[in-house]
């Protein structure tokens, strides 16, 4: 049926209507008052049944096109659809930038009621008020990347590379040079370090990663040298540190005190692509911020009680909060909070140590999920194993391992990380295993998948060593990602999994809210968003071999190894870090109104323009997930 434009005859009625309807909404909110009456005068309305074209390839575009009520369809040329749109969408803005024809066909979806807004008008209102103009002049996929990147602040500790802070080369010796000739050279070029390379200089030169084993700072020297009384001529490599950590200098400034504080060092030698160029000093750092709340990691490792422990609860909860107000982006949020989970367990184990005496093998403490992504929020379940050196003898060893899993659990659950529902948690027999047992398990996953597995892969493939012996967590990653990406089977099973939890978005892009108990009339951020983001951005992970673990690096990885696109990447990164940071500063303002935080949000709470930005996210979302089921092929588990 044509459409039939219908002039209302009582129109000063009708445009008052549309005045204060237009009001309510972007990108007419924008305008003065003056400037939305000459909108609501000059408006023509127009009526399209179900199955109509409003627009058609190649027409003239006169007007701008506002959808009052109802559905429309966006079509690219070859048929497939581009977009759907709903009540308070607007379409053919770019045809009149650039006074071109119609680029997408428009059909009504349901009977649908158009405003046409004079061409003429549209582009003075364009070129003469900003904010109007910058919001229809672009996509959705830009506004959801400016909304993303509003986070980030301007604080230097949370914006600044470490590779900034580099100001001198590093001075390099090798482990035979003297202490006296290491001490001449530091004292000449006015450092307080020098990193120890096992070959000659020379050949160091030559190779791209050259070994670093060991690094000699003033402290070494005092401590090791003189407060001992050895000769001048002592050995580098009997005063150095041999355990070197370092960091890229890539990663941000807080990034860099996360690590000294967690490794308990002052130095910490800063690498481009594997190579040293410099070396960042506690003082580096100290010298630009003093006062940030995660100096609580410090005061966790001078704890000597779980009572102790349980205390930092308001000063973890403080930091957090902190951080969401310097509108620190979520990658910052989500390292920082993980790095204090992983300090709570690096010292419960200190203690529980202490308590019941050295293990009796050597052991790994895994840290799975979030906490293994560094995407940690405020206190969350505690999601964690235990690996076992393969002398792991259970009549034994399995009475100590067993005290010591609980008495770490124990620990966290009065630190604010509660027991895990689901029993993943290294009291449980299942998740306290030999590495050799572990590895069996996790090829069996792999190779003979079925429903049971591919959650506990969804699980397990997320995991980071946090203290003991590291290596074994090493080794499990490295195995997860051989094998997992020579398995098309299991990774279309884990594909079709990616796409169990879709995005909370109705069939005309309104929001699909939760129904019935507490939580009525909200949408579950975590489970309907950051979880099945993560679960696809996991799949892409696996295929591509990645061996990192956050899931904004695994996006890098993806991309280098040709699995993603850029563009494809940028709009999950975008999407993933849009409804996480919505997601911590609901939170935030959980814990500052004393409440419990949750991950519910009423959408009525957010701006236009925030509501908006969340649909566009959970529309990438969606996309994803019709990407991997195509991507991937799945077979029966």
């Amino acid at each position: 049926m044509s459409p039939t434009r219908a002039v209302g005859a009582d129109m000063e009625i009708e445009q008052i209507e549309i005045r204060d309807h237009l009001r309510q909404r972007e990108p007419f909110s924008f305008l003065a008052e003056d400037e939305l009456t000459a909108v609501a005068q000059s408006v023509e309305v127009a009526y399209f049944r179900a199955g109509s074209d409003i627009l058609s390839l190649g027409d003239e575009i006169n007007d701008l096109h506002y959808i009052r009520s109802g559905s429309v369809e966006l079509f690219r040329r070859s048929g497939e659809l581009y977009n759907r749109l709903g009540e308070g969408d607007i379409f053919g803005q770019l045809g009149l930038l650039t006074r071109r024809s119609a680029r997408f066909p428009a059909r009504a979806l349901e009977d649908t009621l158009i405003y046409f807004i004079p061409g003429d008008l549209f582009r003075n209102l364009f070129d003469s008020n900003t904010a109007f103009a910058d919001y229809v002049e672009v996509e959705d996929r830009t506004r959801l990347r400016q909304a993303a990147a509003r986070s980030g602040g301007d604080n230097p500790l949370l914006t600044l590379r470490t590779g900034k802070l580099v100001s001198h080369r590093p001075v390099i010796v090798t482990a035979s040079t003297t202490v006296e000739e290491a001490a001449r050279l530091m004292t000449e070029e006015r450092i307080t370090s020098v990193l120890v390379v096992k070959d000659d200089i020379e050949a160091a030169a030559r190779v791209q990663s050259p070994e670093l084993v060991g690094i000699l700072t003033d402290s070494d020297l005092r401590r090791r040298i003189v407060a001992q009384g050895l000769p001048s001529d002592t050995p580098v490599s009997e005063a150095m540190s041999g355990r070197v950590a370092s960091i890229q200098d890539d990663c941000y400034l807080f990034e860099a005190l996360l690590i000294m504080l967690r490794e308990n060092v002052h130095h910490l030698p800063v690498l481009h692509h594997q190579q040293p160029i410099g070396v960042l000093d506690l003082a580096d750092i100290i010298h630009h911020e003093t006062q940030n709340s995660l100096f609580v990691v410090r005061n966790i490792f001078h704890c000597n009680s779980v009572e102790g422990l349980e205390a930092l609860r308001p000063a973890v909860a403080a930091s957090f909060v902190r951080m969401v107000e310097e509108d620190a982006n979520t990658h910052m949020i989500g390292s920082a909070m993980a790095t204090i989970g992983r300090s709570f367990k690096q010292r419960l184990l200190e203690l529980g140590e202490q308590q019941f005496g050295p293990p009796p093998v050597p052991y790994c403490f895994l840290a799975l999920g979030s906490m293994a992504r560094d995407e940690q929020f405020l206190f969350t379940d505690q999601d964690n194993a235990m690996v076992l050196d393969d002398a792991f003898d259970p009549a034994r060893h399995d009475d100590y391992f067993l005290k010591l899993a609980q008495f770490v659990s124990d620990g966290l659950d009065r630190a604010g990380y509660v027991y895990c529902t689901g029993d993943i948690m290294a009291t449980n027999k299942k998740w306290r295993q030999p590495l050799s047992a572990w590895k069996k398990q996790f090829m069996e996953w792999i190779h003979r998948p079925n429903a049971e597995r591919l959650l506990h892969s969804s699980i397990f493939f997320d995991l980071d060593g946090v203290a003991g012996q590291t290596s074994m967590a090493d080794e499990l990653n490295e195995l997860i990602a051989v094998e997992a990406s020579a398995e098309p089977a299991f990774l279309g099973c884990l594909a079709q999994n990616a796409q169990n939890r879709t995005p909370p978005l109705g069939f005309f892009r309104d929001f699909v809210l939760e129904q019935g108990g507490r939580h009525a009339n909200s949408i579950n951020l975590k489970r309907r968003g950051t979880a099945p983001l993560i679960d696809v951005i996991r799949v892409h992970a696996l295929a591509s071999a990645s061996r990192s673990q956050n899931a904004f690096k695994r996006l890098d990885d993806c991309v280098a190894a040709g699995f993603l696109t850029a563009n494809m990447a940028a709009d999950l990164r975008d999407s993933l870090e849009f409804i996480s940071i919505v997601r911590a500063r609901h939170q935030a303002w959980d814990v500052e109104r004393g409440g419990e935080p949750n991950n519910n949000i009423d959408p009525e709470t957010l701006s236009a323009f925030e509501r908006r930005s969340l649909k566009d996210a959970f529309k990438v979302l969606s996309n994803a997930q019709k990407f991997i089921r195509f991507r991937y092929r799945p077979v029966r588990v």
